[in-house]
C-alpha cells in the first residue's frame, strides 16, 4: 500500500464525513433532512451587490488577471470599514490584504509566520482551519481549553510557563464558531497585554463581527492601544452580506505580518475575480440596512429555536453571537457522545447537526447548530426532537445493539 504524503499524514480523518454520508444516503431515499450542520447562508446576496458584479463583468477586460493582495479600491473599502464600525485606522497599501476568504487568510497566514516545529497556542473547540492550518505548515500546536473566553487567557498564561520551545502565535476567535462565545474590550486590552509579556504575535479572527443580537456589537482587538505592534484580524464578507461563495475575506493590522502575508499570496493567486472584488467594496460602501436585515433575521431564528427546542425538552443556552448555538447533549444522550448523538438525531429524526467532537476534544459532550434554516422548519425539527427525545431508550438501545454486533 502507497503511504500517505506527509502533510496529508498530519491530517485526521474529516469527522463531519461520517455524518455526511449518512445525509447523503438518507436524501437519495428521499428523505427530508433538516440541514443545521453546515454554516452556509441561504439567504441572498442583496441585490445591489449582485447588480455592481453583473455591471463590471460586462467590462471586456474584466476577465483579465487581478492582484493578489486585492485591488485598491476593496482594500480602501475594507480601511473605510474598520474606521466606521470600530474607529481604528488603516493603511490599505500596508495595512490591509484582501484574501479569498477569511479561511484562506487564516491558512496563508500560517505559512507566512511558521517555521518547522513552531508551537502555537489555540482555542480548543475552535473552527479546525485555526489548528490545521498551522499544523500543514509545519507547526505545533498546544491545544488550551476554552470553556470561557476568561478560562482561555487563564489557560494560555500556564501553556507559557510549561511549553518548550516558547509559543510565538496566540489565536483568538470571538465571537467563537462554534461555541458563539462573545468578548468585550476588556479581554482584547488583557490578550494584548498578555501577548506583549511574552513576545507572541495574535492571530484574531472575527468573521462573525456583524453577527450579534442584543446591541452587543462585537469590538476589534485593534482598538486597543498598541495592538498593531503585534496583531492581525481576519475578516470576512461571508455571513455580513450573505457572500460565503464569493470568497471575500481581509486581513488587517500589523505592516509586517501582512507584508508576510501578501508575499506568499503573490507566489500562489492572482486573487478574486475583479468584478467580485468591486462589488464587495459596493457591499462594505454602500447602504448598510441589508446588513440590518440578515443580522435580523438570524436573531428571530436563534430565538425561534431555543424557544421551541426548549418546549421540546432540550435547553440551548441563547447564544449572544455568531449564526450558531452550542447545544449541551441533551440530557438522555450525555453518555453516547456527540458523534453518536448527531448520527442518531440524522437518522431517526432527519436533523443534520455538527458533533463537538470535531472542533476538538473539549467540544465533546456538545453540537453546533447552524442558523441555516428558516423559522417553519426550525419547529418542524423542534417537534421531531420532541419525539427523539421520548423515544431516546429506545433508539439508544438498539444504537447499542448495533454496535455490539460489529
Amino acid at each position: 500500500m502507497t503511504p500517505e504524503f506527509h502533510r496529508i499524514r498530519r491530517l485526521p480523518p474529516y469527522v463531519f464525513e461520517e455524518v455526511n454520508r449518512i445525509k447523503a444516503r438518507l436524501r437519495a431515499q428521499g428523505v427530508d433532512i433538516i440541514d443545521f450542520g453546515m454554516g452556509n447562508p441561504d439567504m441572498p446576496t442583496p441585490k445591489h451587490i449582485v447588480d455592481k458584479l453583473i455591471e463590471t463583468a460586462r467590462d471586456p477586460k474584466a476577465g483579465r488577471y487581478s492582484a493578489s493582495k486585492g485591488i485598491v479600491g476593496l482594500r480602501r473599502a475594507m480601511a473605510g470599514y474598520y474606521k466606521k464600525r470600530f474607529g481604528v485606522t488603516l493603511n490599505p497599501d500596508t495595512e490591509v490584504i484582501a484574501t479569498l476568504g477569511s479561511k484562506e487568510g487564516f491558512a496563508n497566514l500560517a505559512q507566512a509566520l511558521t517555521a518547522p516545529g513552531d508551537v502555537i497556542l489555540c482555542p480548543n473547540p475552535a473552527y479546525p482551519i485555526h489548528a490545521y492550518g498551522f499544523i500543514m505548515a509545519g507547526g505545533v500546536i498546544r491545544h488550551v481549553p476554552a470553556p470561557s473566553p476568561e478560562e482561555y487567557l487563564s489557560g494560555v498564561s500556564a501553556a507559557m510557563r510549561h511549553s518548550s520551545p516558547a509559543p510565538s502565535v496566540l489565536i483568538l476567535s470571538y465571537p467563537s464558531n462554534p461555541t458563539a462565545q462573545w468578548v468585550d474590550l476588556d479581554f482584547y486590552k488583557e490578550a494584548v497585554a498578555l501577548a506583549k509579556k511574552h513576545d507572541l504575535l495574535v492571530l484574531s479572527d472575527i468573521a462573525y463581527s456583524e453577527i450579534y443580537f442584543d446591541d452587543n456589537p462585537p469590538p476589534s482587538i485593534l482598538q486597543v492601544d498598541g495592538a498593531k505592534d503585534l496583531a492581525v484580524e481576519v475578516n470576512s464578507l461571508s455571513k455580513t452580506y450573505a457572500m460565503a461563495g464569493w470568497r471575500v475575506g481581509m486581513v488587517v493590522g500589523n505592516e509586517r505580518m501582512c507584508a508576510a502575508l501578501a508575499r506568499v499570496k503573490s507566489y500562489l493567486d492572482y486573487g478574486a475575480y475583479t468584478p467580485i472584488q468591486v462589488a464587495a467594496a459596493t457591499a462594505l460602501n454602500g447602504p448598510q440596512d441589508c446588513v440590518d436585515e440578515i443580522r435580523a433575521m438570524y436573531k428571530s431564528r436563534r430565538d425561534t429555536l431555543v424557544t421551541s427546542m426548549k418546549r421540546a425538552g432540550w435547553d440551548i443556552p441563547s447564544p449572544p453571537a455568531s449564526m450558531f448555538a452550542w447545544a449541551p447533549l441533551p440530557e438522555q444522550y450525555k453518555e453516547a457522545g456527540s458523534m453518536l448523538f448527531a448520527k442518531l438525531l440524522i437518522e431517526e429524526a432527519g436533523i443534520a447537526v455538527a458533533p463537538g467532537v470535531a472542533f476538538g476534544e473539549y467540544g465533546e459532550g456538545y453540537v453546533r447548530i447552524g442558523l441555516v434554516e428558516n423559522e417553519h422548519r426550525i419547529r418542524q425539527a423542534a417537534r421531531n426532537v420532541k419525539k427523539f427525545l421520548a423515544n431516546s431508550e429506545e433508539i439508544l438501545g438498539r444504537a447499542h445493539n448495533t454496535l455490539a454486533a460489529q
